[in-house]
């Protein structure tokens, strides 16, 4: 029974990695970025640049998307060349047009509707993992023991809206530096990372499982996370309580710790308390200044 269980296990991620993006699946991930960048300030040109970044499809489908520029460009000498006009420009414009301008902004009222929602959201994850697998597979195309490189193009291919932000606030007027991606990293780029380091360690064979059994087991996961993520309007990450227990022990002790340790030795000094006093004590106390009134 349980090899029955695998080999339908097998042949469900199997038929799960073989499910085409375009075009449902790549609609919903265009559609979710729009709806984050809708309400960002900005003049209407920056917003349209920031949606080419976002929807831009490259000449190959194994590097389409955004964050197949970033992670193209440091592979295999190919350089960071503009690409040529998008062949689905058409649709990208409709997409902007409805998502912006709309009449009564009914199409984002629509699409915005959390029931709605979710189910794009869900279909983005799909495209996260799937883009973090092929950035693998092309990265190590080009370099077969080059781990960092994997790991950086896998994780550049999972997150590449988000750490193009800042490059999009500067565009849009706006300045942030405490936003950085990369030293306040968000649950998607977490898990685009560690997405990066399982895909490689399972495309140099290090992780014994299938390519399409961890695209399916790890699509599940990031579906199930930022689907309860949204749903709650919730900003954390599952990985918090992880860390919490790990990072203190490959990384030593916590800065909160250092700190209360430096302020008890070098902040200011009080005055140890006095000992309370003894009843009689206070009874003579009283009984002196009654004696000294009635002098």
């Amino acid at each position: 029974m349980e090899l029955l269980s695998a080999l339908s296990l097998g042949e469900l991620a199997l038929s799960f990695s073989r499910v085409p993006l375009f075009p449902v699946f790549d609609l919903s991930y265009f559609i979710v970025s729009l709806l984050y960048l809708k309400y960002e300030p900005g003049s209407p040109a920056a917003s349209a640049f920031a949606h080419l970044q976002y929807s831009n499809e490259s000449r190959s489908p194994a590097i389409q998307l955004t964050g197949g520029k970033c992670s193209r460009a440091g592979q295999g000498g190919e350089g960071l060349v503009p690409p040529r006009p998008p062949p689905h420009c058409d649709a990208t414009s409709l997409r902007r047009y409805l998502t912006f301008f709309c009449p009564l902004d009914l199409f984002y009222k629509c699409v915005s509707f959390l029931p709605v929602k979710l189910v794009f959201v869900a279909m983005k994850e799909v495209v996260r993992v799937r883009k973090i697998a092929v950035g693998i597979h092309h990265a190590h195309h080009h370099y077969h023991h080059g781990w960092f490189i994997m790991i950086a193009t896998g994780w550049v291919k999972g997150s590449g809206v988000a750490l193009m932000a800042n490059f999009e606030q500067l565009l849009r007027g706006v300045w942030k530096p405490e936003t950085n991606e990369i030293l306040h990293m968000s649950f998607p780029s977490k898990a685009s990372l560690y997405g990066a380091v399982l895909f490689t360690l399972q495309q140099t064979r290090w992780l014994p499982v299938s390519k399409a059994t961890l695209i399916f087991l790890f699509t599940m996961f990031m579906v199930s996370c930022k689907v309860f993520l949204t749903a709650t309007h919730s900003h954390g990450s599952p990985f918090d309580v992880l860390e919490a227990y790990v990072c203190p022990v490959l990384f030593g002790t916590a800065w909160g710790g250092d700190h209360h340790h430096h302020h008890d030795n070098h902040g200011p000094q009080h005055c140890p308390p006095q000992p309370a006093k003894s009843k009689e004590e206070l009874a003579e106390g009283s009984r002196k200044k009654k004696t000294k009134k009635a002098d």
